[in-house]
């Protein structure tokens, strides 16, 4: 017997099984075959191996296809079909503006669908025959050609049990469609236990290939050429608390976590399918929008009071307000929060299909432990606008701070001075501070974010040369002292062509 912990932090106790064939010569002189009989290494290895190395290892021999195929649970339950060479697709549209495909025959009565989705459908139906389809909870099509319609087939398909579904940076996707397919799918009169898919990736970037060694030595190289040049590399401003190198998007690093732009339309989706399907994001939860448990009760102002829908997804992770170490509507807190606020969390689980292991966050991870980890603000762009700093990662809720309009910015201060004592009462009125509201945040540089005071104080500097100012991430060839007024020109090289004539 041993005991697996899983992701979610529940412990299972499971006893360890032989289930390699005795009467088989294979059992006994395969020390592969013998090692992966035992269910712990099994179980702990496959996630990690390609269907295309499973089928192959499968056809090795019949033990290894008695083993894998037919005598243990679970071996096809995490399908990553983003190496398989066959379901990429390369080709960026069928119509070019007249243009003639002479080297490929397409069928008159072929339809988009069946054209982008052409690959996976035929992987699909490849998979199907062999009796793994089935089996199949988590599906991962990160990067490939999906369509909306293929989609909702594996939404409709009474045959499959696809519990997570990831689609990131997917090619030819109809968003528009999908919205739809989701909304009737998981509308509140469809029959008991359908759709059977419980999670969907789709708003964060797929991940990231491990780096080999010839990038790795190409980046060490740039580093070396940079130390030598000497001139404007300068360490940028970096937000503390996105400074962390470990741990999940949404609970221990700040800052934008979807990058992309959001469709108008998936708000609405969040609202109808919260209570029963999860994405990797949330609504935002700002006094903005109608959802937010401080909606009505702080006054909002800012740039954009109003908003075109009453909901909003949030793409960013805040810690608590730089003033109060709050937020008017509360943290979202692992644990403590409502199980429809919680997102997926990036990677997808390989070791289990389940909506909790996807959502619990990693424990001891980041600068900090404990429980206080596992929190964070959901906002979107609109509700941190002119409050959030792109630099430290410092905002300001609307409880501590109101952003000051454009009236009170340009508003002027009349004094009237007395004829009699006018020199007296000038010189009293230029001592008085004006009632001026200013303002946290601000846009200092056409490349650079709204930055707080205290980041542009640190990075935008007058020049000692000309007297001009400048910033010093994105002058080339600058200094703490000098911007590119004082950068030596190269002298040009001379080239003499000589004839031969």
């Amino acid at each position: 017997m041993y005991t697996h912990v899983m992701a979610s932090g529940v412990i299972q106790h499971q006893h360890t099984r032989d289930l390699s064939c005795p009467e088989t010569p294979d059992a006994t002189t395969n020390p592969l075959l013998s090692l992966l009989a035992n269910t712990l290494v099994l179980h702990q290895t496959i996630p990690y191996l390609p269907i295309s190395s499973l089928l192959n290892l499968a056809a090795a021999s019949p033990s290894f296809r008695e083993l894998l195929l037919r005598r243990t649970p679970g071996v096809f339950r995490h399908l990553d079909l983003t190496r398989v060479r066959t379901a990429q697709f390369d080709i960026e549209g069928v119509d070019h503006g007249g243009e003639i495909w002479r080297n490929v025959q397409v069928d008159e009565n072929l339809t988009e669908d069946d054209f982008y989705s052409g690959p996976l459908r035929g992987i699909f139906q490849s998979i199907r025959r062999r009796d793994i389809l089935h089996d199949v909870q988590t599906l991962v099509l990160d990067g490939l050609s999906v369509t909306a319609e293929f989609c909702n087939d594996i939404l409709v398909d009474p045959s499959l049990r696809v519990r997570i579904l990831s689609i990131r940076d997917v090619k030819n996707l109809n968003e528009r469609k999908l919205m739809q397919s989701l909304r009737f799918a998981y509308r509140s009169t469809r029959p008991d236990d359908t759709p059977r898919l419980k999670g969907l990736y789709v708003f964060g970037a797929k991940d990231a290939p491990t780096p080999t060694t010839s990038l790795a030595r190409q980046n060490d190289a740039t580093r070396v050429a940079d130390l030598r040049v000497g001139r404007n590399h300068k360490p940028q401003p970096v937000p503390k608390e996105s400074a962390r190198s470990e741990g999940d998007d949404w609970y221990h690093r700040r800052g934008r976590v979807i990058g992309k732009h959001v469709a108008d339309g998936w708000a609405e989706t969040l609202i109808d399918c919260r209570e029963v399907l999860k994405f990797d994001a949330v609504l935002c939860t700002g006094p903005r929008h109608q959802n937010s448990p401080a909606f009505g009760k702080v006054p909002t102002g800012g740039a954009a009071p109003n908003v075109e829908s009453p909901w909003g997804v949030a793409t960013f992770a805040l810690g608590g307000c730089a003033s109060c170490g709050s937020a008017p509507e509360g943290f979202t807190v692992y644990g403590d929060s409502p199980a429809e606020q919680l997102p997926l969390l990036a990677p997808v689980p390989l070791h289990s299909s389940t909506i909790k292991a996807a959502t619990c966050p990693q424990p001891g991870t980041g600068a900090e432990t404990g429980a206080d980890t596992h929190k964070f603000v959901p906002r979107c762009l609109e509700c941190i606008r002119e409050r959030y700093c792109f630099s430290c990662g410092q905002w300001w809720c609307e409880s501590c701070y109101q952003v000051p309009g454009r009236h009170e910015m340009n508003v002027h201060h009349v004094h009237i001075v007395d004829q009699a004592n006018g020199l007296v009462d000038h010189e009293m009125a230029a001592l008085e501070q004006p009632n001026v509201k200013k303002p946290k945040i601000s846009r200092s540089c056409w490349e650079c974010e709204h930055n707080c005071l205290d980041c542009i104080a640190n990075t935008q500097k007058l020049c000692r040369g000309c007297g001009g100012g400048y910033c010093i991430i994105h002058y080339e060839g600058s200094t703490l002292t000098l911007c590119d007024c004082m950068t030596p020109i190269p002298s040009k090289q001379i080239v003499t062509v000589v004839s031969t004539n």
